[in-house]
């Protein structure tokens, strides 16, 4: 018959402590990832509601612009605004009536189904996501600290670049020696 020592069961107590402390921290971890889920999908159905009724709103507005078409005989024109209106009031009204896990459903089965489509939508978006950062990098760039953003950067007097436009000065650089504007030495076109 064998005895445990007083120092085998402390050794299993803090054994059980930490696995309990483990436990009680992954189901806070859990809780705490269906809690965003929830808001998450909360802030879908709100964004949907809303995204729904304004493109309604746009339809209303295509159609009207349709029959103002039609009164002035322009039935090609008018036509093609009736149309985007039909689809536009469609689209509405699915972002209005469906909840954020019909949507999110809806788009894994369009992934699965157009798997090309949902590779060159995720470009474009990139690529216009690339294009708004270096834009406003660019302005942060030239307002530089202690500036409010659109202030520039400061040029260099004299200095001439592209186009004749001024230089812009880099902060804590030296102004150049020579400005680019003094002449260059004639050279003798007789090759001496």
């Amino acid at each position: 018959m064998a005895t445990q020592s007083p120092s085998g069961s402390a050794t299993d107590a803090a054994k059980e402590q930490v696995q309990d402390k483990a436990q009680d921290a992954q189901e806070k971890v859990k809780e705490g990832a269906q809690q965003v889920q929830a808001r998450m999908r909360d802030q879908v159905d709100q964004r949907s509601t809303q995204a729904g009724e304004q493109v309604s709103a746009t339809a209303d507005a295509l159609r009207t612009t349709s029959r103002q078409l039609r009164d002035q005989g322009q039935d090609g024109p008018a036509q093609a605004a009736e149309k985007v209106a039909h689809h536009a009031e469609r689209v509405g009204g699915y972002l209005s009536e469906s909840n954020a896990d019909r949507i999110l459903g809806d788009l894994e089965d369009f992934g699965r189904r157009q798997p090309l489509a949902v590779l060159g939508i995720g470009l474009a978006a990139g690529f216009v996501a690339s294009r708004f950062l270096k834009a406003s990098s660019r302005e942060r760039y030239q307002a530089g600290p202690g500036r409010p953003a659109g202030a520039g950067v400061p040029e260099i007097p004299g200095a001439a670049g592209p186009a004749g436009a001024g230089v812009p000065a880099i902060p804590g650089a030296a102004e150049p020696a020579m400005p680019a504007t003094a002449q260059r030495p004639a050279v003798s076109g007789n090759g001496a």
